[in-house]
């Protein structure tokens, strides 16, 4: 079956729940799925009932679509994501942002967790991203490969502009205005493909290049540029990096989940304050 009838197939199936055709889309990383709480009379559909979607099974994933309102502004908004390190191809993994494309979103907010390269970066921090260095997506990996359904976008998309200038410094203008301009940073987010955390050698070499590094984000706004969508992109730092031989402390999951718990009613704040302005 070719791209787009897939995916609207997967509108079908949504659009038998819901006529509503929100402008906004947003993607909550781990821990963070507390700003769907705040969606006005949600219409929920788990990902295991629609077409081309997949059930998560990651710690910090509902695994959920809501639709609904959010500060009274009409949102589609992704609990959970897919990874690749789950076994799913990259392409797979952002198939919902072509199902939004096709339900009129404009405009999308992705965030994630990340572990903090840059030194100046304290846990809890917020990174406005201003570009990625998708590594995961490297050796034809990225999740444009093969056939090119021109009726999303062109074979050859550019990214110098993946997460979109004005709507960054909208989103640093927002953070001042509720108070979160001394933990908001802007920076670069480098993709690794999980699901093990970097060793110090990979992380030394890394920090000449970003300032914070993941396991997702990348493939949605590659997807989504190539569909037409402007994205903004926001990562909480969960834990900072270890980059020293010497030192006793590891990366682990339970500590990513502690920070975005800690600091999660502030991603509300953020994103609540800035839907509104989109």
């Amino acid at each position: 079956m070719a791209t787009f009838d897939k995916v609207s197939k997967a509108l079908e199936y949504v659009r038998t729940k819901t006529d509503i055709s929100p402008k906004i889309g947003i993607v909550c990383g781990s821990g963070l799925g507390g700003i769907g709480d705040l969606v006005v009379d949600p219409v929920q559909l788990s990902y295991k009932d629609i077409p081309g979607f997949h059930a998560t099974k990651v710690a910090g994933h509902k695994g959920q679509l809501l639709v609904g309102k959010l500060a009274g502004v009409e949102v589609v908004l992704m609990q959970g994501r897919f990874h690749g390190y789950e076994g799913i191809p990259l392409s797979e993994c952002a198939f919902p942002i072509r199902v939004m494309k096709l339900m009129g979103i404009e405009k999308l907010i992705v965030t994630n967790a990340a572990g903090g390269l840059n030194q100046s970066f304290k846990l809890g921090d917020f990174m406005v991203l201003q570009d990625h260095l998708p590594v995961a997506m490297w050796a034809v990996n990225n999740p444009l490969v093969g056939h090119n359904d021109d009726q999303f976008g062109p074979r050859f998309p550019a990214m110098s502009n993946a997460y979109d200038r004005d709507l960054k410094n909208l989103v640093i203008e927002t953070a001042k205005e509720i108070g979160q301009e001394s933990t908001t940073r802007t920076g670069t987010y480098i993709m690794m493909p999980g699901p093990t955390y970097e060793t110090i050698a990979e992380l030394n070499m890394f920090k000449s290049f970003g300032d914070a590094v993941g396991m997702s984000t990348a493939p949605e706004v590659v997807v989504a540029r190539h569909c037409g969508i402007k994205c903004i992109g926001i990562s909480m730092i969960t834990n900072i990096c270890v980059m020293d031989y010497e030192s006793h402390e590891a990366a682990n999951h339970e500590e990513v989940m502690e920070t975005a718990a800690t600091r999660g009613k502030d991603m509300e704040a953020l994103v609540t304050a800035l839907v509104p302005k989109l």
